[in-house]
C-alpha cells in the first residue's frame, strides 16, 4: 500500500471522527435500532459463555467493546483513529485497546480469539483488496470454528439517499462515482465504501467463510429517522419488535443501510 495515500486516509478519518460523535449516533432512535439488533445477535453467538475471548477490530469509542467487557467477557480492541482512542481510554474500561489498522494486526497472535467483530473498517476500506486483507487478518486472529461478525454499508441506501433524496445522482454519474449498474465506485478521497450482497458473497467465498446468518441490522430505520423520532416510547418499542421480526427476511436485506454478516471460520 502506498505510504503517502495511507497517511492521507488516516488524516481524513482523524478529521472526520474528530467532528463526528459515534456515541451520540448509537443513542439516536435509528442508532438504537442498529445497536439493539447487533447486540441481540452477538449475544446469541456468545450464548453467555464467559470463557469466550472477543476482539473488536475498528472499535471506535468502545460502543460494543465496553458493554461486553462489563458483562464479564475478555475483550481486546483495535482502533486506528487517535481521537477515538482518547475517548475510549477516558471511559476507564477494562478493555485492552491497541492503536492499529485492520489491515495489519501485527500485535495479535494467530488463533487468539473465539469471536471477532469487524464493524467500522469495512465501511472505510475502499478497494476490494483492502477489504480482503482486513478479512484475512480477522480470520488469522480467530480460532478455527470461531465466529466473525462483519458489518457492511450497503449500496442501495447510498444511491437512494445520496443520489436521489439529496439530488446528487447526476453529479455522481458525471464524476464517475457510479457505474452503469448503479454500483457506487470509490474515489481515492472517499471516506465510505458501499457494497451489494453479491460482493459480500464473493468475499466469503474467497475467505472460505461459512455463513451462519445475514441480518439487516438497520432495516429501513435510516430512511425514516424523522418518523422514528416522532414515535412515543411505547410505539418505538413496538417498532423494535417489528424490525427484529423482519431483519432476516431475504427480500428486505439489500435495501438496508447496513448488513451484519455472521460467519464461521474454517481453516
Amino acid at each position: 500500500m502506498n505510504f503517502q495515500k495511507t497517511n492521507t486516509k488516516i488524516s481524513l478519518l482523524e478529521d472526520y471522527y474528530s467532528h463526528f460523535n459515534e456515541d451520540h449516533r448509537l443513542k439516536t432512535r435509528h442508532g438504537q435500532v442498529e445497536f439493539i439488533t447487533t447486540m441481540k445477535y452477538l449475544h446469541n453467538v456468545l450464548n453467555e459463555n464467559k470463557n469466550l475471548k472477543i476482539i473488536d477490530i475498528g472499535a471506535a469509542t468502545g460502543a460494543y467493546s465496553i458493554p461486553l467487557s462489563e458483562e464479564g467477557y475478555y475483550v481486546e480492541a483495535i482502533e486506528l483513529v487517535e481521537h477515538n482512542i482518547e475517548i475510549f481510554k477516558n471511559k476507564n474500561s477494562k478493555v485492552k485497546i491497541h492503536n492499529g489498522s485492520a489491515l495489519d494486526l501485527y500485535m495479535i497472535e494467530s488463533d487468539s480469539f473465539d469471536v471477532t467483530l469487524i464493524f467500522g473498517p469495512m465501511y472505510h476500506l475502499l478497494k476490494k483488496e483492502e477489504k480482503i486483507k482486513a478479512l484475512s487478518e480477522a480470520k488469522r486472529v480467530t480460532k478455527n470454528n470461531g465466529i466473525i461478525l462483519i458489518s457492511y454499508y450497503m449500496n442501495e441506501y447510498a444511491i437512494i439517499t445520496y443520489g436521489f433524496i439529496k439530488k446528487h445522482i447526476l453529479e455522481a454519474k458525471k464524476l464517475h462515482q457510479i457505474d452503469d449498474n448503479y454500483h457506487m465506485l470509490n474515489l481515492d478521497d472517499d471516506l465510505y465504501s458501499m457494497v451489494r450482497i453479491e460482493d459480500i458473497i464473493e468475499f466469503n467465498k474467497l475467505m472460505n467463510f461459512s455463513r451462519i446468518k445475514l441480518i439487516a441490522s438497520t432495516g429501513p430505520s435510516n430512511y425514516i429517522r424523522s418518523v422514528l423520532n416522532s414515535l412515543s416510547d411505547e410505539e418505538f418499542e413496538e417498532y423494535i419488535n417489528y424490525h427484529l421480526s423482519i431483519c432476516e427476511r431475504e427480500d428486505l436485506l439489500g435495501a438496508s443501510s447496513h448488513l451484519l454478516d455472521i460467519v464461521k471460520v474454517r481453516k
